[in-house]
């Protein structure tokens, strides 16, 4: 066989060699120990949580170490690409605040290994494919959709291995003759590499998450270019990976089944393959079975990136909490390191589990809990605002009317040791706080069971006469406890459980009188830090609302 003639045959337009084409891609210059890692989503309008997850292990990994992280469209298949597919994926990454060094952007490129959408990268394929045929290491396949079918109900039958090899590899070593009649027919076909692997032999790998381990070696012709001349994901990324020159690939362990190809192909090429860290799925516990399952699409609303904006999680939380999923030590270095940074965190792949990652939503609303009571007034405000300006128009309107109120009532109680941890998600800042809110307000008068209407409304008269927005808590407890003598409340609590007859309540009873008339309801912040950022004029009215609907 004349392997230059048929390259030639197969590729007449490239003129290109794969030298001049390396020579585009230079060695990057980086610091020793420095990785370079890339996420490569396909644009399927569908960003998942298990895209997240892995581009947190490849961030963490390139600046952690000084290097380079890149996004990368991988768009060769046409059929499940949609229309705003790579917005969607820019957009979505960007919300979780993931630096990309260079890559694609919604204005083109940024940086000199592109493109960085494989679409626009068939000249390079083809001519890497076309030196592999020129060397006899791939080679044109014509067998239609129906022979491939027939094949594949054969092997069924046999119960035999599927796939393209062996004696199935029909156009493996046919003639130029058959070729060149095929060609001039005008068959469409497909380029396979010609592997020269065999089941019975086994390759060594060490994986950065899975450790050591054997796997078998490959012996099916895969297809490397389809009929349209655009690569499978098999050889692109083996092409792309070795120009744009990524030393740490991260991907789900469902990939695993094709790192053998993938490592015969580097060999092929004569190029060194980079690290592979294959990451565990993402699993929870099924709500129907008790077991464990993977996420699914259908299922799982939270798989969805888009999920966790609309319901109002913080970034940072769900950055947090995945963390948490990612390396088995972050819990114990965030309780000795509160107040530091998520990127302070040592990340290791050593430290990543083999297994499937629970997927818990509670225990992610409960690390919210803690992300956001760690931030400041103005810090949660500002989020606030963000969210609500895209998920709830209205309540945004009246948040950011008096931007002063809003920071004053979110900073009560926060900051400390022992800070409030109200909020788990955007979403809750509304119920948490809209009774300071006039066009809001929707009062639940229901009183401690102890305390009678006409108890209520005098204790509320005899609060009206003495307040003070300007008193401190310990002023406000202190007047409290006068109003509960004077209405046959116990003004000490520890009274009032040694001799419960001799009283009505306690004065704990009697602040809660205030608190329903001002609030509206039972539960809500310090109550005189509530009233002094109200106001004199809105907690009078409060009351006499109150007053009159007893």
């Amino acid at each position: 066989m004349d392997y230059n003639r048929l390259a030639e045959l197969l590729f007449p337009h490239i003129r290109q060699t794969p030298e001049q084409i390396e020579a585009r891609y230079p060695a990057r210059q980086l610091p020793e120990g420095a990785k370079v890692t890339r996420m490569g989503p396909s644009p399927t309008g569908f960003m998942h949580l298990g895209n997240l997850y892995g581009a947190l292990v490849d961030e963490r990994l390139a600046h952690q170490s000084g290097g380079v992280f890149y996004l990368r469209i991988e768009d060769t298949d046409k059929k499940r690409e949609v229309e705003g597919g790579v917005k969607t994926i820019i957009e979505a990454f960007s919300s979780f605040g993931l630096p990309f060094d260079e890559g694609a952007t919604l204005e083109g490129d940024n940086g000199v290994y592109g493109p960085y959408r494989q679409s626009q990268r068939a000249e390079i394929y083809q001519t890497f494919v076309k030196s592999l045929v020129q060397r006899g290491m791939a080679y044109p396949c014509f067998c239609t959709e129906t022979e491939l079918a027939t094949m594949h109900a054969h092997q069924l039958a046999q119960k035999e291995n599927f796939g393209y090899y062996g004696k199935y590899a029909t156009w493996r070593d046919r003639p130029m003759e058959d070729i060149e009649a095929a060609l001039a027919a005008g068959q469409p076909y497909v380029v396979r590499f010609r592997s020269e692997g065999s089941l019975e032999n086994k390759v060594r790998h060490e994986d950065l998450v899975k450790g050591k381990m054997e796997v078998t070696e490959n012996d099916q012709d895969v297809v490397i270019l389809k009929s349209d001349g655009i690569p499978t994901y098999h050889f692109a990324h083996v092409v792309d990976d070795h120009l744009m020159g990524t030393t740490v690939v991260v991907r789900g362990e469902e990939w695993l089944a094709t790192l053998p190809v993938h490592l015969q192909l580097f060999r092929a090429m004569g190029w060194k393959a980079p690290k592979y860290a294959h990451t565990a799925q993402l699993m929870k516990i099924d709500a129907e079975t008790g077991g464990k399952r993977k996420l699914s699409k259908r299922k799982d609303p939270e798989l969805a990136l888009t999920f966790y904006a609309k319901e109002g999680y913080p970034v940072p939380a769900v950055l947090e909490y995945l963390m948490t999923l990612l390396n088995s030590n972050y819990e114990d270095w965030r309780r000795a390191n509160p107040d530091a940074p998520m990127n302070d965190f040592p990340f290791s792949t050593k430290k990543m589990s083999g297994s499937g990652a629970l997927f818990d939503i509670d225990k992610l609303k409960d690390v919210s809990k803690n992300v956001i009571s760690r931030m400041t007034a103005d810090e949660v405000y500002d989020h606030v605002s963000g969210w609500s300006a895209d998920f709830d128009p209205a309540f945004h309107a009246l948040l950011t009317r008096d931007p002063a109120m809003t920071k004053a009532y979110l900073a009560i109680g926060r900051g400390g040791k022992k800070p409030r941890k109200d909020l788990a998600l955007w979403t809750d800042v509304k119920p948490y706080m809209d009774f300071m809110f006039d066009e809001l307000f929707a009062p639940d008068y229901t009183m401690p069971h102890n305390v009678f209407a006409q108890d209520a409304k005098s204790i509320l008269s005899a609060y009206a006469q003495c307040f003070d927005e300007h008193d401190t808590p310990e002023d406000f407890f202190e007047k409290m406890k006068t109003i509960a003598q004077a209405h046959g409340f116990a003004a000490d609590t520890k009274a009032y459980k040694a001799n419960p007859e001799a009283y009505k309540g306690a004065v704990g009873d009697v602040s809660m009188v205030v608190r329903v008339a001002v609030a509206g309801r039972q539960n809500a912040p310090d109550l005189q830090s509530v009233m002094s950022i109200m106001g004199r004029d809105r907690v009078l009215a409060r009351i006499e609302k109150c007053i009159a609907a007893l």
